[in-house]
C-alpha cells in the first residue's frame, strides 16, 4: 500500500482495505498504531536484506569479490524486491522510522569493512574508506527512487556499471 499510494495515504483502514480484511482489528491486536506498524514493516525489509546479503558475501575470499557480490547482490535485491524497497524508501523518506547517524553508519559499516580489508592486504589502493563506503552505499539506495521513474532500467547493467566504476575508483595503482 505505501510503494503503492505513498507514506501519507498510510492508515489501518487503507492497509486493512488493501490486505481484504474487514476491519481494522487485527491490525490493532498486533500493533500499537501507525507509527509501529511502519517500524515493522521497514526492519523486516531492512532484515530481508541483510539475510540475503549475508548469503551473497559468503564464501567470498578477496574484498575485491566481496565488493563486487555486495553491489551485484544489493542491486538484484532491490530489482526483485521492487514494492517493498520502494515503501523502505517512502517510509524513511518521510520520516517514518527512526533512522539517524548511528543507524546510517551501520548500514555503510559492512561496505567500509570490505574497503579496510581491501586496503590492508594491498588488493585496494589508498582512498577514505568511509567517504568510498558511503557513495557505494548512496549509489545503491538511490535505485528504488530511480526505477520509480524509469521501471524498465536493466538493473543487471545498472550493477555492472556500479562494479566497474567501484572497481576502478578502489584499485591499487601500479606504483
Amino acid at each position: 500500500m505505501i510503494a503503492d499510494e505513498g507514506y501519507g495515504r498510510a492508515s489501518f483502514s487503507r492497509i486493512a482495505e488493501r490486505a481484504g480484511l474487514s476491519s481494522t482489528r487485527l491490525i490493532s491486536y498486533h500493533f500499537a498504531g501507525k507509527d509501529e506498524l511502519i517500524a515493522a514493516t521497514a526492519k523486516d525489509v531492512m532484515a530481508s536484506v541483510g539475510t540475503f546479503m549475508a548469503e551473497q558475501l559468503q564464501g567470498q575470499e578477496s574484498a575485491a569479490a566481496r565488493l563486487h557480490a555486495y553491489i551485484e547482490g544489493i542491486v538484484g535485491f532491490i530489482d526483485t524486491h521492487r514494492a517493498p524497497m520502494k515503501a523502505l524508501m517512502a517510509i524513511l523518506l518521510a520520516g517514518g522510522l527512526d533512522y539517524d547517524a548511528a543507524t546510517d553508519r551501520q548500514v555503510i559499516s559492512p561496505v567500509e569493512q570490505i574497503l579496510r580489508d581491501g586496503q590492508a592486504t594491498g588488493e585496494f589502493g589508498e582512498f577514505d574508506p568511509v567517504i568510498m563506503a558511503t557513495v557505494i552505499q548512496r549509489a545503491v539506495d538511490g535505485l528504488p527512487l530511480l526505477l520509480g521513474s524509469m521501471p524498465d532500467l536493466d538493473c543487471t547493467h545498472y550493477a555492472r556499471e556500479l562494479v566497474a566504476l567501484f572497481r576502478a575508483g578502489t584499485v591499487r595503482s601500479p606504483s
